[in-house]
């Protein structure tokens, strides 16, 4: 038991850059106390005390804020950064060394009573907001950008954005590191990057078939990742 709580606040260190002693992280931490809480719950949930175990997880989302389901399996140096409205469903799998930042739903997507949650494989990053829903599984290695909405599962090493989440597989695997791959500022602009193509194909056509001249669009591709168009008001 001591093992495991010494991996959980390591883990903690390892990354939150805002975590500055034992203590602080013992008492100032909801997400740790919710995985602390789930673990009690998820025993009484396997050992059969089904209403007591969820009554403990219920407790512990009034407490935290992170409503984790006794019947989720959740693996070793898991953590929750932040963490308020963190929903995580009954047949949820997540693997080990997985991140999750606040807003994130594990969720499912049927009324079936099988297996209609997400499984996150090992070293998984979930940014804030982002919804991952139905029975698929997220490769190992992967991040997925922040209010992404996920419902189709993503090959190892892939990046998710967008509303309904875009895969980007990754050129280079993510390197094998202690630590995951926290930089949700290297995001792929997939429909932005394919729009600005398509806009200089046009262009290029434009001017080939009428002698130089561009009759549009009135949208042009974007000069140093900034869109410039017409005046409009909001």
């Amino acid at each position: 038991m001591f093992t495991t709580i010494q991996a959980d606040i390591r883990s903690i260190f390892e990354r939150d850059p805002a975590a500055r002693s034992v203590l602080e992280i013992l008492l100032c931490y909801p997400g740790l106390h919710a995985v602390w809480g789930h673990r009690l719950s998820h025993w009484l949930w396997a050992h059969n005390l089904k209403l007591l175990a969820r009554w403990v997880s219920q407790v512990f989302r009034s407490l935290t804020g992170i409503e984790i389901h006794p019947g989720a399996q959740i693996g070793s140096n898991f953590f929750i950064d932040h963490g308020m409205g963190v929903v995580i469903g009954e047949t949820a799998e997540v693997g080990n060394g997985v991140t999750l930042y606040h807003g994130v739903t594990l969720g499912g997507v049927s009324l079936n009573k099988g297996k209609r949650h997400p499984t996150l494989e090992d070293n998984v990053v979930v940014g804030a907001g982002a919804k991952v829903l139905g029975a698929i599984t997220i490769g190992a290695d992967s991040r997925i950008g922040a209010n992404a909405v996920v419902v189709k599962s993503v090959p190892p090493n892939s990046v998710v954005v967008g509303v309904p989440g875009q895969v980007v597989s990754r050129s280079h695997p993510a390197p094998k590191l202690h630590v995951p791959d926290l930089q949700h500022d290297r995001l792929p602009d997939t429909i932005g990057e394919t729009l600005a193509a398509l806009i200089e194909h046009v262009e290029s056509l434009e001017k080939r078939v009428n002698g130089h001249t561009v009759y549009g669009p009135t949208l042009h591709s974007p000069d140093h990742g900034i869109w410039h168009g017409d005046e409009f008001s909001i």
